[in-house]
């Protein structure tokens, strides 16, 4: 079995509220083993041999039969997770709060990355760069203050993403290395 983190978008933020203690025991329940939470933002590590889209869906379902929630996941491995932070031509230059990496299902669309500079010129100054399924992202003034909001990338991306900074990330690593 290969340690996984399922990493839930939109979770605990506005009206999405899932204890983890309950997405634990709800997923041990429908069969998914041993589950792990890290934070309370919907970072699940678990054990799997399912292809990445199968335990996706399994995953998004449960969510939504469970929760009420429409669920969005994205699935790595520790190896991925730990390229998510080596990768990130930020990480090590500016704050680890503000360096994210945004986990993608898949590559954005033909001439999305494009497009996503594109729109952001002259907006901010945030840098911007495309890994593999990842886009990695340096707030440098702010999350809070950006004008790069999930639906802006969304629709120039044409694919959904969920972030975790640099120091999430760290901890998610960790654990998945105990995990396994």
């Amino acid at each position: 079995m290969s340690t996984r983190i399922a990493l839930l978008g939109s979770i605990n933020i506005g009206g999405n509220r899932i204890k983890m203690a309950d997405l634990r025991d709800r997923m041990s329940a429908r069969g998914f083993g041993e589950v792990e939470t890290v934070a309370a933002s919907g970072n699940v590590i678990l054990s799997s041999e399912e292809e990445e889209e199968v335990l996706r869906g399994r995953i998004a379902r449960l969510i939504e039969e469970e929760f009420g929630i429409t669920g969005f996941v994205v699935v790595r491995t520790v190896e991925e997770v730990r390229s998510a932070i080596d990768d990130n031509p930020f990480h090590g230059e500016g704050s680890d709060k503000m360096v994210h990496t945004i986990f993608l299902p898949q590559q954005p669309v033909a001439g999305g990355f494009e497009a996503l500079l594109e729109a952001h010129r002259d907006r901010g100054a945030e840098r911007l760069a495309l890994g593999d399924r990842v886009l990695y992202l340096d707030y440098v003034d702010g999350v809070g203050v950006s004008d790069l909001t999930g639906r802006f990338i969304e629709k120039r991306l044409g694919c959904r993403g969920t972030a975790r900074n640099m120091t999430s990330l760290k901890r998610i690593l960790a654990k998945m290395e105990e995990f396994a």
